[in-house]
């Protein structure tokens, strides 16, 4: 008995050195073994994913093309009366602002008026199938009333998942690791931000300068690496307009745009417009629940560089 032990324990040390170097396993020690093997292939693969991946933590976007890039600008004012929207009044004070302070920033900004479901998707369609070799980034402004995930157009709704997914990278591969840029003024629920109270204000044909809101909601949406979409405001809650100045969100991006957009990284200013709207609260408005409300915007980032808009050479 004593020399059959003798020949067994050898057997089974040579068969847990299998185990640990081969992946095979012995009927009688299968848990120790697997835990043993499980455990090696983690330390193997994290050791291999710490060596791969060198990152820079002040990597940038290249940003010295010929180009800045495109920026659309849909501004909706006026709907399809069938549709039952408020006029927008105040939306045209944000369009000339955006599109004079992306001027700016060296943007070719192309805006388009209350434009029907048909010709919104044909220009965007026509900007995701151009050639954006020699640009920066590309940027779409969308100002308007929201629903769910859609987004108004003078005579329907468009999907914003439809439209951010004709810029992926299997779509849209001129753009492929460059910055996609997406802001969203717009509703996105029926809430104002604390206390919470439920506002059914329209739009005055008043000359005062009156808080209203956006109507509906848009939701947080997905996307995909190198996008960023902007909000208005957090998810859940309204978006504030004046009837004569314009959306707040829209006010502050601009203001903020004109000191620092050519020296601050965007998303820092985005944080900052944040902080800008949130101090707001509604003064003026027809419906006094609305008084000294409160409005914060939010933003969701897949970029995966910094992103600044230097001065073109």
């Amino acid at each position: 008995m004593r020399s059959s032990g003798t020949r067994t324990e050898p057997a089974n040390m040579a068969n847990s050195g299998e185990d640990a170097c081969g992946g095979s396993v012995a009927k009688g020690n299968r848990t120790a073994t697997d835990r043993a093997a499980y455990t090696e292939n983690l330390t193997e693969t994290d050791a291999f994913i710490r060596s791969s991946l060198a990152l820079d933590p002040a990597e940038e976007y290249k940003m010295d093309n010929k180009r800045r890039g495109l920026a659309l600008i849909f501004n909706q004012e006026r709907f399809f009366w069938r549709l039952g929207l408020n006029d927008r009044h105040g939306t045209n004070a944000d369009r000339y602002n955006l599109e004079k302070r992306l001027k700016e920033l060296n943007f070719e900004v192309k805006a388009y008026e209350n434009y029907k479901q048909t010709e919104v998707l044909d220009k965007i369609s026509e900007a995701a199938e151009a050639d954006h070799s020699d640009v920066d980034c590309f940027l779409l402004v969308f100002l308007s009333h929201g629903e769910n995930d859609q987004v108004y157009t003078y005579d329907g709704k468009i999907n914003v998942q439809d439209i951010t997914s004709l810029f992926k990278g299997d779509k849209c591969r001129s753009l492929v690791g460059k910055p996609k840029i997406f802001i969203l003024q717009a509703c996105r629920g029926d809430k104002h931000d604390n206390p919470v109270t439920a506002c059914d204000a329209v739009d005055s044909e008043l000359k005062t300068n009156e808080v209203v809101v956006d109507a509906c909601a848009v939701q947080t949406l997905p996307a995909g690496a190198d996008f960023l979409m902007c909000y208005s405001v957090a998810e859940g809650y309204y978006s504030h307009r004046e009837t004569i100045n314009g959306s707040w969100y829209v006010q502050d991006l601009c203001e903020l745009l004109q000191k620092f957009g050519d020296s601050l990284e965007f998303t820092e200013l985005l944080t900052l417009v944040n902080r800008k709207v949130s101090m707001r609260s509604v003064g003026n408005s027809s419906d006094r629940n609305a008084i000294g409300k409160k409005q914060v915007p939010c933003f969701a980032s897949m970029l995966t560089k910094k992103l600044y808009f230097r001065p073109k050479k």
